[in-house]
């Protein structure tokens, strides 16, 4: 090698003497494990069920009955010819007093509504939560998968390098002994230092994937994938039974029905409300010094308001709930039938591609063999070696194609909230 390239290499040792003792730490989680750390760790999924214990306040708030109203006015004379023979101003005679206890009176069907609204908004809560839950997950899952990838590309080219490093050596020999030309060397020694440049980029990419990753997860401790198996189940491999499923179990669409129950329930409580609520109550009244009982009782006469707006505007959200429920069941249809379409699609690319790892295994061995032997020149067996590299860069991108469809169909298909359970 020459000169310049030794303290490049010793750098480059010492990078990933370092980098080594880093990954370490790390605990490895597969693709399920790092969906149920998130369920428990993810921030913005704790964040979140905060809105789910604010939704049921609602119900304790509907079930409140409404409070009494206590009244006092007090009369006090203020001329003194007027008052009583031999009295004071303070004395009761030349007092009135007004003391009136009344209660609404929250009609049966009124509170009933209101609870019916708020248990329905509840449930909307939740299920907008478990919403929230799918696109947290999906976003975990692409990055465990990119991060997989990126380590896979990293290995890879390591072993590369490995392979072209031996070569190295054995054209360092191989000149000494005049086989081989200088350039011959040097084009080797080449392509190991290009791969030293990517390698360190490569590195790098994953580093900082793995911390995104390790956020997303809202682990404590740095994370990394496992070698096991993205597929956790066999999926249907029926269109039909796909679409059911999913428009069964997606969180979006129960979201969507439960607003539709708001809506309805919210109708009924419009309704409900156009009757007037009554206020009862009893009064005590001393005049004078002479006391009185009275009774109290008020009600407002629904001539002119009778929440007309209200019930209409009930009317409308309950259509446009139901249209915006009709357009996402055909946006699910949309979605699951191209993400079926795309997993069938890319498990044959990978199958393919399988066959070509093959080829480029053998013929980059036969090139090497030959290019040893002197039966090829080291243009030959560069252009062997990077086509291998090639075929197997592309093999990891259309697996992690392959691999990202299968998530899409856990996603678009609502499973995937089930997989981090």
């Amino acid at each position: 090698m020459t000169r310049n390239s030794v303290p490049f290499s010793a750098i480059f040792s010492l990078f990933f003497i370092f980098t080594g003792f880093t990954v370490q730490g790390q605990n490895e989680l597969s693709l399920q494990q790092a969906l149920q750390q998130a369920r428990q760790s993810n921030p913005t999924l704790k964040a979140e069920t905060f809105s789910v214990s604010k939704a049921q306040t609602l119900i304790t708030t509907a079930k409140l009955r409404p409070n009494p109203v206590l009244n006092n006015q007090s009369l006090q004379l203020m001329q003194n010819g007027a008052m009583a023979p031999n009295t004071n101003w303070y004395n009761t005679q030349n007092q009135q007093l007004w003391w009136q206890l009344t209660k609404p009176i929250q009609l049966p069907v009124q509170r009933k509504s209101k609870i019916n609204l708020a248990e329905k908004s509840a449930q909307f809560g939740q299920n907008n939560f478990a919403e929230t839950q799918r696109n947290v997950f999906q976003q975990v899952a692409y990055k465990w998968l990119d991060t997989w990838t990126a380590r896979k590309h990293l290995d890879l080219l390591k072993l590369a390098k490995s392979n072209v490093d031996s070569l190295v050596l054995t054209n360092q020999y191989r000149l000494k002994n005049q086989v081989i030309t200088k350039t011959e060397l040097e084009r080797t020694e080449l392509l190991s230092r290009q791969y030293e440049v990517q390698i360190m980029s490569l590195q790098r990419l994953y580093d900082n994937r793995l911390n995104e990753l390790t956020f997303l997860t809202g682990s404590e401790a740095p994370v990394q994938p496992s070698e096991a198996d993205v597929m956790l189940g066999d999926l249907p491999q029926n269109l039909q039974t796909l679409l059911d499923q999913s428009l069964q179990n997606r969180s979006d669409i129960k979201t969507q029905q439960t607003a539709v129950e708001v809506s309805e329930a919210n109708g009924k409580l419009q309704k409900a409300m156009a009757y007037p609520i009554p206020e009862l109550g009893m009064i005590y009244n001393p005049q004078n010094g002479i006391p009185y009982l009275g009774f109290y009782g008020t009600i407002a006469l629904p001539v002119f308001s009778r929440n007309q707006g209200e019930i209409q505007k009930a009317k409308l959200d309950r259509q446009q709930a139901d249209q915006v429920l009709g357009s996402l069941k055909t946006q699910i249809k949309t979605e699951v039938t191209n993400a079926f379409r795309s997993f069938v699609t890319q498990q044959q690319n990978v199958e393919r591609y399988k066959k070509l790892l093959q080829q480029s295994n053998a013929i980059l061995a036969s090139v090497k063999y030959a290019y040893l032997k002197g039966g090829t020149t080291i243009i030959d067996f560069l252009e062997a070696q990077r086509s291998w590299l090639d075929t197997q860069q592309n093999y990891y991108d259309t697996l992690q194609n392959y691999r990202m469809s299968y998530i899409d169909l856990l996603y678009y298909t609502g499973t995937i909230n089930q997989i981090a359970q």
